[in-house]
């Protein structure tokens, strides 16, 4: 075993498995503190997806560095015979890393002004990065199901606990009102009220003076939408109401 190999191999069984679990830990902690940041400013990637990127980003560096010592330390002998010592063993590997970017695009989709599918999409890399950790085997192994326990426990437990853009449900309100004029002094009182979020609005003005509302709002989960349409439909000034549930 040439020099090298050897301070690889040191290195490696000198580890004890629960620093590689701290790393991820650390990393995912690294990102929740990113993503609380961006979930206050409503940002549409939130803890959740910062919290998984930074996570699987981590088990990804582990595995490079750590999952193919085996191969590396063949590949480091020369006297093994039937291999081609300038092979990088890592490179499948990178391709997975890369190709599954297209697929986690493909779940991502605009929907009005609201994007949806970003935590889904950064998953399915997470979830590509626990398959890579698995088949290097040995101690990844470990490293994997870790990872793949401490991902689902932080994603009920998000889902639960929510904190800015996450706690918010994305609605699409139309109204047609009589007079656009006065309406629009009354609106935004009414926004504070709601607690919403206003991400677009349409206004169409009618040659009478009426005007046709779209208004697409993030709201807080705990805001029954129920609640809104009363509260409009005591106010004599809107012809008609109609809501949908974005989320």
């Amino acid at each position: 075993m040439s020099d090298y190999a050897a301070l690889f191999h040191d290195e490696i069984i000198g580890m004890r498995i629960f620093e590689l679990f701290l790393r991820v830990v650390v990393a995912c902690i690294c990102g929740a503190v990113i993503g609380f940041e961006r979930s206050k400013r409503f940002k549409e990637a939130g803890i959740r997806t910062h919290v998984i990127v930074c996570c699987a980003a981590a088990l990804i560096m582990v595995v490079s560095k750590y999952g193919f010592f085996e191969v590396a330390k063949v590949l480091a002998d020369p006297t093994v015979e039937g291999y081609t010592h300038n092979t990088d063993p890592a490179r499948l590997a990178a391709q997975v890393v890369s190709g599954i970017s297209f697929l986690g695009a493909g779940v991502i989709f605009k929907n009005g002004s609201t994007v949806k599918g970003l935590t889904t999409a950064a998953g399915l890399w997470a979830t590509a990065g626990i398959g890579l950790a698995i088949g290097c085997g040995g101690s990844m192994y470990f490293v994997g199901l870790f990872t793949t326990a401490l991902i689902m426990v932080l994603q009920i437990i998000m889902h639960k606990f929510k904190v800015g853009s996450d706690s918010m449900t994305s609605h699409r309100l139309t109204m047609e009102v009589k007079d656009h004029e006065a309406f629009s002094k009354e609106l935004p009182q009414m926004l504070r009220e709601w607690k919403a979020k206003p991400t677009e609005t349409k206004i169409k003005i009618g040659e009478d003076g009426s005007a046709k509302y779209d208004i697409t709002m993030r709201m807080a989960d705990s805001f029954e939408m129920q609640d809104v349409i009363d509260m409009l439909s005591q106010n004599s000034g809107i012809k008609s109401i109609g809501y949908v549930s974005s989320d």
